[in-house]
């Protein structure tokens, strides 16, 4: 059917100047600029040295054989493999039956236990690591404490040791588990009830069933998640620079971090940073793959409610191994931090009567680096989350609408930085912006360029998949009535993507208040945010400030998931940690 065009706004459309193709154009660059730039000084610098006469760069292997061959290097990469391999499995043992606990039996308060593994979530990984600190420091800590007194046993004597290589896999499982239980819980949810029905039928009992159908089809989750959770184990920063470094040992990002302590090493430094970006990208890779494979479909509709077992007795022991898992990410730390915020000296027990307002007043009126650390996160937080949404929305419009030549190119660059380490992406920042024409070092451009960097790709999948639930009837319909392309994204488009623009400028606020990896590179004096502020008071040993800030950053972090989970049509949306 054509449809006939008035005259009047055939003749407004004529005389309108569209910036849309310029404007459209301008992002695609900006996204090229964003990922391409830092990977590309990556790669130059890790595959050239500088020659002392000429000043000019020279291709070599060298760094790399250095990588492989110095027991500096390699150790680090045995430990890195050892920390990845021992907390995934461990969190595979934990979070697998965990989930089918919770996903398919009739366990009380699962509502309770999902919300609590979402407070283990989101909590920072390094600031857990400090909380873990309070409670098994050797000498100090306040379960070792608690064991001397219990035991009678003398003062150097201690049942835990948080410093040392299982210290930190415990530590980094208690964070990473969650992603394994996401997964796996949501597969159990989303297998039909029908396929057990059919099982019963043929006279499978119960836990045969669970055996020999409900755990193989939540196989590929288990196996994706267990790839994520040791990506999630070589790449952490923070945990393994508070606990690992007092142990005396490195992982590799701690390398990497120290090899731009004086004097700096950028070359060796983009080497290293090269295998973590390469095994990152293979892990993703087999990811993908393990969740795209086609376990079952459903013929004739949607298939039956989850047949949820019942545990009888089994309930009792089952809580408590729910309890247990749950006190080691979320009660305890919290416990610490709290404990240590409102006490005079961070281990020692918490009473009535040494309750004390001090560690608030010297962090918030005394610390001059707090108000600085304060200001800048919010600033770079809002800015990031406005110009990375902003970006995302842009992007995620090009290529659901297709609405430039090569946007699926825009597509793998927009969900490229997912493969990128925090603390890869930090290095090559520093190496692109640290010389002309961009010399973005030392001021809050370079972290704000980080940040949006990090975070676009779960703002670019969460908004694309809002633009394909968009019918572009709607946009064509603004199109014919003389609107460009621009206009009708602003006034037609936008608006009905109001939820989804509204959390994922949520999302990536919260992201960046609790960002560490990439900031830990790129931060000054002048530019500190409070991730790396409780880092470095971690270096001076003042744990009640630390303990002020942690709780702050948590509760504010509490309270913008809470809202966002109030935006309709947003509640059952997840969030993922960095």
């Amino acid at each position: 059917m054509t449809i006939a065009v008035p005259a009047q706004i055939a003749e407004r459309r004529s005389l309108k100047i569209d910036f849309t193709w310029p404007v459209l154009i301008t992002f695609a660059l900006l996204l090229c600029v964003l990922v391409i730039l830092p990977v590309t000084w990556l790669v130059i610098y890790s595959l050239s040295s500088v020659d002392e006469v000429t000043k000019a760069r020279e291709f070599t292997l060298a760094h790399f054989a250095n990588l492989f061959t110095d027991p500096e290097f390699v150790n680090p990469l045995i430990t890195t493999l050892v920390v990845a391999v021992s907390s995934s499995t461990a969190c595979c043992v934990i979070a697998a039956p965990m989930g089918w606990l919770v996903a398919r039996t009739d366990l009380p308060y699962t509502r309770a236990i999902r919300a609590l593994v979402t407070a283990s979530f989101v909590t920072p990984p390094f600031l857990g690591a400090i909380a873990w600190e309070i409670l098994a420091a050797p000498n100090s800590g306040l379960l070792n404490q608690l064991y001397r007194f219990v035991t009678g046993a003398e003062q150097g004597e201690y049942l835990f040791n948080i410093y040392s290589l299982p210290g930190l896999i415990f530590v980094i499982a208690c964070y990473t588990f969650p992603y394994i239980f996401v997964l796996i819980a949501n597969a159990l949810d989303r297998i039909p009830g029908d396929l057990e029905d059919a099982s019963a039928i043929l006279g499978g009992k119960t836990w045969t069933t669970a055996w020999k159908v409900t755990i193989p089809l939540a196989l590929p989750a288990l196996l994706a998640g267990v790839l994520i959770a040791f990506l999630q184990a070589m790449i952490l920063f923070g945990s393994p620079a508070i606990l690992a470094l007092p142990a005396g040992f490195h992982t590799m990002t701690t390398k990497i971090w120290s090899l731009f302590q004086y004097p700096p090493k950028p070359e060796l430094a983009a080497a290293a940073s090269l295998p973590l970006l390469v095994v990152t990208v293979l892990l993703l890779r087999g990811q993908a793959m393990i969740l795209g494979r086609k376990g079952y479909s459903i013929v004739g509709g949607k298939g039956a409610d989850p047949r949820l077992i019942k545990l009888g007795w089994f309930v009792v022991p089952a809580m408590g191994f729910v309890a247990i898992v749950l006190m080691m990410p979320v009660f305890l730390p919290y416990f610490a931090l709290f404990n240590a915020a409102f006490s005079p000296i961070a281990t020692t027990l918490l009473t009535p009567l040494n309750f004390t307002l001090h560690n608030l007043h010297f962090t918030f009126f005394e610390l001059s680096s707090t108000q600085v650390a304060l200001k800048n996160t919010f600033i770079l937080g809002s800015l990031a989350a406005t110009l990375g949404t902003v970006l995302a929305l842009v992007i995620s419009y090009i290529t659901a609408r297709e609405a430039v030549t090569g946007h699926r190119f825009l597509g793998f660059l927009a969900t490229a930085p997912i493969a990128i380490p925090g603390i890869v992406l930090g290095v090559g920042l520093f190496l692109s912006y640290t010389r002309p024409p961009f010399v973005l070092y030392g001021t809050l451009w370079i972290l704000l360029i980080a940040y949006i960097t990090i975070e676009l790709p779960a703002a670019y999948q969460q908004l694309q998949s809002a633009f394909r639930a968009v019918h572009s009837e709607l946009e064509d319909a603004s199109r014919i009535l003389g609107a460009t392309r621009l206009r009708t994204l602003r006034d037609v488009t936008a608006p009905l993507l109001r939820t989804s623009v509204i959390a994922t400028w949520c999302f990536i606020f919260v992201s960046v208040i609790r960002e560490l990896s990439a900031a830990i590179m790129l931060f000054t004096s002048e530019t500190k945010v409070v991730s790396v502020l409780i880092f470095d008071l971690k270096e001076s040993g003042d744990l009640g400030a630390i303990a002020v800030l942690g709780l702050s950053m948590l509760l504010l972090t509490f309270t913008v998931v809470i809202l966002m989970n109030r935006i309709p049509g947003f509640g059952g949306t997840r969030l993922r940690n960095t």
